[in-house]
């Protein structure tokens, strides 16, 4: 399912899904349904105003479902590749259950931006 990715307020600060995103995420959609994913998340600069066109890369945050977890490997890497290739640019994949710093786990819980949940 393809989430309302777009503009809202935070904490006074305006959150902006980047357009280039929000184009693709029909394909990120596809992609996300083909390999397993439960829900992908955008976070860090591309949810904000300090996006560079040029040179800033994509984060987002993964939770796989559970087919995905028998071929771990090879599904993380057909995500993140799978995403460079939709959105024309480098794409950090963080897995959500990785995550075990307090201080970034509250730093994606306060970016995130949903773009696909199963």
């Amino acid at each position: 399912m393809v989430v309302d990715a777009g503009i809202r307020q935070d904490d006074g600060e305006k959150v902006t899904v980047h357009p280039s995103v929000t184009a693709a995420l029909p394909e990120i959609a596809a992609l996300c349904e083909r390999l397993g994913v439960s829900r992908l998340d955008l976070f860090g600069s591309a949810t904000g105003p300090e996006f560079d066109e040029q040179t800033s890369d994509v984060d987002v945050v993964v939770e796989f479902g559970p087919s995905a977890l028998s071929h771990y490997f090879d599904t993380y890497f057909a995500l993140k590749e799978g995403l460079h290739q939709v959105l024309g640019r480098p794409v950090d994949v963080v897995v959500a259950a990785s995550v075990r710093n307090p201080y970034f786990l509250r730093r994606l819980r306060s970016e995130a931006e949903p773009l696909y949940a199963a």
